[in-house]
C-alpha cells in the first residue's frame, strides 16, 4: 500500500511548542499548513547546508528538506514527492480565523459548576473526503492517512486546485465490545469546503473516497492534551459515565476531532459520541 509519503517506526521525541511535529512523532495537515518559509529563514537549523546551498533550491525543496530534518529527528520520513503539497499548504497558510468550520446546531449543553461536560450538537448531511488505514499501530494510520488526505486538499484532485483547509480534522476509531482496546483501522476525514460541496472535487488517490454523511446528533466532550490510545479510551469512558443514556449512541465507534496543531501546549479536541439513527 502506497502510504503517502510518511514513514513511521515509534513515538517520536517532545517537541516544543511551534515545532511543527506531535509529541508522538506525527507529522498533521495543521502542523504542515501552519509553517511558512518565514519560519525556515528564522529556524537556524543547523542540520541544513550553509545559506549558499538553500540560495540554489527554490522554495519548496527548501520547505521539504527542513521537515525532512525535523522529521527524522522524530523517527518520521517524508518523501520527496511531498515537496509540492508541503509548499502549497505553507503558500495558502492565512491563519486559523479563515479555516471554515465544519457546520452544525447547537441542541442543547450540560454543565456543572460552570464547567462544560458536554454539549449535544445536529451536524447536517455534508460531503467528507475519507480515508481507512490499517496499519499496525494507531499512531502509523493516523499519520499515513493525514498526510494522504492533505495531498488531496493540496493537488491530487480533479479541479487541481487548493480546495481550502476546514475544522475539525475528524478520525473514526472503532473499539472492542467493552471499548477497552482501539482498533488499528483508522477513518481520517476531511469536510469539504461550502464551495465543494454541491460537486466535490474527485481524489486521484484511489483510497480517498467522497462520502454523503447523513445529518446526525453528536454528543461531544472537550479536552486538551495529546491524542493516543490511551487518551481516547480515557475519554470514552469519562463521556460514558457523563451521558444519561449512554445505550442510545454507537458503542464501538466514536470519533476524535482536533481543532488545534497537535504541537501546540493547549492542544484542543473533542471526543464525539454519535446517536443511533
Amino acid at each position: 500500500m502506497d502510504r503517502g509519503g510518511c514513514q513511521m517506526s515509534g513515538g517520536g521525541g517532545g517537541g516544543g511548542e511551534g515545532s511543527g511535529i506531535d509529541r508522538n512523532g506525527v507529522i498533521t495537515l495543521e502542523d504542515l499548513e501552519s509553517f511558512t518559509e518565514d519560519q525556515l529563514s528564522d529556524s537556524g537549523n543547523g542540520s541544513l547546508e550553509d545559506g549558499e546551498a538553500m540560495e540554489e533550491e527554490d522554495g519548496s525543496d527548501r520547505l521539504l528538506h527542513y521537515w525532512q530534518e525535523v522529521a527524522r529527528g522524530h523517527q518520521v520520513e517524508v518523501s520527496q514527492d511531498m515537496a509540492e503539497p508541503i509548499q502549497q499548504l505553507s503558500s495558502n497558510n492565512h491563519g486559523r480565523s479563515n479555516r471554515e468550520q465544519v457546520p452544525f446546531t447547537l441542541l442543547s449543553r450540560k454543565e456543572k459548576c460552570g464547567e462544560l461536560l458536554y454539549e449535544k450538537r445536529q451536524y447536517e448531511k455534508g460531503h467528507w473526503a475519507c480515508i481507512t488505514m490499517h496499519e499496525d499501530t494507531y499512531e502509523q494510520s493516523i499519520c499515513y492517512g493525514f498526510m494522504r488526505i492533505m495531498r488531496y486538499i493540496c493537488q491530487q484532485n480533479s479541479i487541481g486546485n487548493y480546495l481550502g483547509m476546514t475544522l475539525p480534522i475528524v478520525t473514526v476509531v472503532r473499539t472492542n465490545e467493552n471499548q477497552s482496546v482501539i482498533s488499528n483501522d483508522v477513518t481520517v476525514a476531511y469536510y469539504l469546503p461550502a464551495e465543494h460541496q454541491a460537486q466535490p472535487p474527485q481524489p486521484y488517490d484511489s483510497d480517498i473516497v467522497i462520502e454523503v454523511w447523513p445529518a446526525s446528533t453528536v454528543y461531544t466532550r472537550p479536552f486538551t492534551g495529546p491524542t493516543n490510545e490511551v487518551t481516547i479510551v480515557n475519554q470514552i469512558s469519562a463521556m460514558a459515565e457523563l451521558l444519561d443514556s449512554p445505550d442510545l449512541c454507537e458503542n464501538n465507534s466514536f470519533i476524535v476531532a482536533g481543532y488545534t496543531n497537535p504541537a501546540h501546549s493547549n492542544r484542543q479536541n473533542e471526543i464525539w459520541f454519535l446517536e443511533r439513527r
